[in-house]
């Protein structure tokens, strides 16, 4: 599984900017579309809410790749 770290100089992203910042979805409603199909995994479970908030230390997962959340220093 592809690993790759995004880092946020925010508290927090939701769900569905995430996907499209990391670029795992062109868009946000291909980004809404792969959460309402329950393909979004947030820290090991389905996520169905694409206004989530992921916070630092936070895990994502679509299609394979796998996105660690991290606060910029």
């Amino acid at each position: 599984m592809e690993k790759q770290t995004i880092y946020i100089q925010t508290e927090y992203i939701k769900l569905d900017s995430l996907l499209k910042f990391a670029g795992l979805c062109a868009t946000g409603g291909e980004a809404k579309e792969q959460i309402s199909q329950g393909l979004v995994q947030v820290n090991g479970q389905i996520c169905l809410a694409r206004g989530k908030k992921c916070y630092s230390g936070d895990v994502v997962e679509l299609n394979g790749e796998r996105l660690e959340i991290s606060l910029c220093s």
